[in-house]
């Protein structure tokens, strides 16, 4: 299937070339994208590291519904999910752990210091997002901890420029989906709101769910000082069969809650920018083992981190300047993990420097930072790129990153599991060099990585007959592998059409730990081959195709195909989705069945 798959994939490249007009298009603004997740501002061809970008119009072509869904389809992302609907799923990127690969909204760090399970929580509604920078390999020098393989930041929209659309959708397991999304231009002020709700009878027994997300975006003095607010909420409570345990007796269950409030301003001059914020992130999880008998057994967890930060840059003959300096409280309260606080400073320093008539950059860095129960850290790091031509990069970067143990490595405690108070930080060193190719209708990546970790945290036990794991410092682990992405556009009849092709693969010595007495850290994606069709022959209507091939370490394989078609007529815009259309059987993530094929409708009107 897998040969099959790719053989199609590639007649169909050259047809389509082959048929489209003479003339390419310009598709997308990517070269322009400027990448603002870091302290010095760069255009995205100019980068010199791994980046992935998802457009508002690929994710409209997407066919996915949550962030979750749309991450999926990104070569060398392995998403992890526990069903439909966002309720739960986890974020790994080359073959790291959930714990690390860090999640930005609009820059602002949402980790959380009970679990990495929670990432994913933090994820906004799709509607709102403008684009998805997708930043891979060691990103400690750039964030801090916890970008240990990478980081996402999520950039939310700016403007909806006076618009009011509402969306309703059903379909298989009962689904149902409603949605409004508003926008307003005032006088001196911009404001975005945004209302969902996602519900659902579950594709088996105990997989309903009930999840609600609330966002709010306002620009206050825009014509003079600007301060920008981003208000989020999200709220899920869901049955969670088998999300933890093998048991059909449990009826597992869980409630989380997420949310985040911020304010940014900047100042700025010819030379010289410096970006404050402030902001408060809250978590809350609940869990049951027995969805009706809660005091069976129940743990209740609450995270607050409270936070301020300034980022800036200085531009000089010697090149740019990015300085920064992030401070942060932790608070958690729990039952189970008991009441823990941790004072977090990190200060950031890097510098590029353009020569040889500015063909070559050299940005060498650092990030310094402070734990209050674990000794200070620096994260190091170096990224090389190389102008060939106009359109070919040639890049290279090198970086020590790092991660402390979350409260549940280090305090967990079931009959089953055990946390670990003496756990040691992971540690590691990675290396990657690259091309990248970018041209009006054609842009192509190619990426090898290699990174050795060592101090992996994972929860052991100590032979197949025993029953409890215990958080456990693991042996070296290397990683390495290749990742290759390429994206040709181009007309057919006047209408633009795209093809999107992603292909990772990963190979790592993580089985030498004997796969049989770990419970998270096995499983990596071997191969992972993405594509996405999207094309237009008619004016009014669009379809778009995603094929996703998976190869685990453990030999698991599985196909999945999704599609959708929209059709547009005015005000009116109604949608067809169709998700794993071959009813593929497979698992992502521990004891959990993938939904089989699945079919959701939509109507979206736009009142304004």
């Amino acid at each position: 299937m897998k040969t099959t798959s790719l053989f199609i994939t590639f007649i169909s490249i050259a047809f389509f070339k082959l048929y489209a007009q003479e003339q390419p298009i310009k598709t997308d603004s990517l070269t322009e994208v400027i990448i603002t997740s870091t302290r010095i501002d760069l255009p995205f061809k100019e980068n010199a590291r791994t980046i992935n970008i998802i457009s508002a119009e690929a994710i409209k072509n997407s066919a996915a519904i949550t962030v979750a869904d749309l991450l999926q389809q990104v070569a060398g992302v392995d998403i992890r999910r526990r069903g439909t609907g966002g309720s739960q799923a986890d974020l790994f990127i080359r073959g790291g752990g959930f714990d690390q690969t860090l999640l930005l909204i609009d820059g602002i760090k949402m980790d959380d210091v009970q679990t990495g399970h929670n990432t994913l929580n933090a994820a906004i509604p799709i509607e709102v997002i403008k684009r998805i920078e997708i930043i891979k390999g060691p990103a400690a020098r750039v964030f801090g901890q916890n970008a240990f393989t990478g980081a996402i930041n999520i950039v939310t929209k700016s403007t909806l420029n006076n618009s009011v659309s509402a969306q309703i959708e059903t379909g298989s397991f009962g689904q149902l989906n409603g949605s409004i999304t508003a926008g307003t231009e005032l006088e001196n002020s911009t404001h975005i709101i945004h209302i969902d709700r996602m519900t659902s009878e579950g594709y088996r027994s105990n997989t309903d769910y009930d999840n609600a997300n609330y966002f709010i975006k306002s620009t206050f003095n825009k014509n003079a000082q600007a301060i920008e607010m981003i208000t989020t909420f999200s709220e899920r409570k869901f049955g969670a069969e088998n999300f933890y345990t093998t048991s059909a007796d449990y009826n597992e269950y869980e409630e989380t809650q997420n949310s985040l409030m911020a304010f940014t301003t900047k100042f700025q001059s010819e030379n010289f920018k410096i970006q404050p914020r402030v902001y408060w992130k809250r978590n809350q999880d609940i869990f049951l083992l027995k969805r009706f008998e809660p005091n069976f057994f129940r743990n209740i967890h609450i995270s607050n981190k409270i936070g301020a930060e300034a980022n800036a840059s200085y531009t000089s003959k010697l090149g740019i300047t990015g300085f920064g300096i992030d401070l942060s409280k932790t608070y958690l309260q729990s039952n189970n993990l008991g009441n823990r606080n941790r004072f977090m400073s990190t200060v950031f320093l890097e510098h590029r420097f353009d020569l040889l008539e500015n063909r070559l950059s050299v940005t060498p860095g650092v990030a310094m930072t402070y734990f209050s129960d674990f000794k200070f850290n620096a994260f190091p790091g170096l990224d090389l790129g190389f102008d060939l031509t106009n359109n070919l990069k040639a890049y290279g970067n090198i970086g020590w990153t790092y991660r402390i143990p979350t409260y549940t490595d280090l305090y967990y405690n079931d009959p089953r599991t055990i946390g670990n108070e003496d756990l040691e930080p992971e540690e590691a060193f990675s290396q990657e060099i690259g091309l990248k190719y970018h041209a009006s209708n054609l842009r192509a990546s190619v990426a090898l990585f290699n990174r050795d970790a060592t101090n992996l945290i994972d929860f052991v036990r100590p032979n197949t007959t025993e029953e409890i794991y215990t958080a456990t410092n693991i042996a070296e682990v290397n990683t390495k592998g290749i990742e290759l992405d390429a994206a040709y556009n181009f007309n057919v009849k006047g209408y633009k059409q795209s093809l999107a092709l992603g292909y990772a693969y990963l190979d790592d010595n993580i089985l030498e730990q004997n796969e049989e007495l770990s419970r998270y850290a096995l499983n990596t994606l071997k191969h992972h081959f993405t594509t996405t069709l999207s094309t237009k022959l008619f004016k009014n209507i669009s379809q778009n195709i995603i094929y996703k091939y998976a190869e685990r370490t453990t030999g698991q394989t599985y196909n999945v195909w999704d599609a959708s078609v929209v059709f547009t007529l005015k005000q009116v815009e109604l949608s067809v989705t169709a998700s794993n259309i071959f009813d593929a059987d497979y698992i992502e993530s521990g004891y959990t069945p993938m939904p089989p094929s699945n079919v959701l409708f939509g109507m979206r009107y736009k009142f304004l």
